[in-house]
């Protein structure tokens, strides 16, 4: 395999805080001699993070076998999740905005046809259902936990608890038609066909569109980790690597 220099685009801030993180852990568990240092590890799990390269291409480049860069980014990983915000803290963060607002996005994975579960029939694709909220100005909050595709955006925000705790707090959340129903705080569009919608109702619509146009960019600022635009793994490491990459986003946006 040929190996050549490159680059990724994450501000250090992230970098260094990784590393701080396994230099304490690898004191805690009283760790001695490893083929990497903490920083080159840091190094190794944010490429893998940011820009989707396989173990294989991640151990030509470091000069370590296949299975020490899976052990190494596997470590990093549960590391950051361990650190990713809970609702709850979102919640209590978001309790000094006007509002939040609320999406649900699909990050494909590699299955095939009879994995109906995680088959969207929306997207008409395989994938796995998170839930964004994100701050007025578009801001990334927090990401849920990975729940197969063909999970509706409602029952995803009811079984993660979304719903419940932004009405115990009293906090306004915007969302699309898919959240019909929901009740509580979150304030979905009117329902109809345009043609049949008042001026009222159309006007309503539009400027809600607007406001909820907004969290296209949170959406956006997850994938910007490559990882996430065709995950590969278990199903089970997913949720995981969100929490992961959340912790980082945050860090590096501080």
């Amino acid at each position: 395999m040929l190996v050549y220099p490159s680059g990724v685009d994450v501000s250090s801030s992230a970098l260094r805080f990784l590393t701080q993180q396994l230099r304490r852990h690898r004191r805690a568990i009283g760790s001695r001699w490893r083929r990497l240092t903490a920083g080159r590890q840091a190094l190794l799990t944010l490429a893998h993070l940011r820009m989707g390269h396989t173990y294989a291409q991640l151990a030509a480049g470091f000069d370590i076998g296949t299975t020490t860069a899976y052990r190494y980014v596997t470590e990093a990983v549960e590391l950051l999740a361990a650190l990713a915000p809970s609702l709850a803290d979102a919640v209590r963060t978001a309790s000094m905005k006007a509002y939040l607002i609320l999406d649900g996005t699909l990050l494909p994975i590699d299955r095939i046809a009879a994995d109906r579960p995680f088959y969207s029939g929306k997207h008409k694709k395989h994938g796995m259902n998170v839930q964004i909220l994100a701050d007025p100005f578009g801001r990334l909050l927090w990401a849920s936990p990975a729940l197969p595709g063909a999970v509706h955006d409602i029952r995803a925000a009811r079984e993660h608890g979304i719903i419940d705790a932004l009405a115990e707090a009293d906090i306004p959340c915007w969302a699309d038609k898919g959240y019909r129903g929901a009740d509580g705080t979150v304030r979905t569009p009117c329902w109809g066909r345009w043609d049949t919608l008042s001026a009222g109702q159309q006007a309503v619509n539009r400027s809600h569109a607007k406001i909820r146009a907004l969290v296209e960019q949170a959406a956006a600022a997850l994938k910007s980790w490559r990882l996430l635009r065709k995950l590969r793994c278990s199903t089970t490491r997913i949720t995981s690597i969100i929490q992961a990459v959340l912790t980082l986003h945050l860090t590096s946006s501080e």
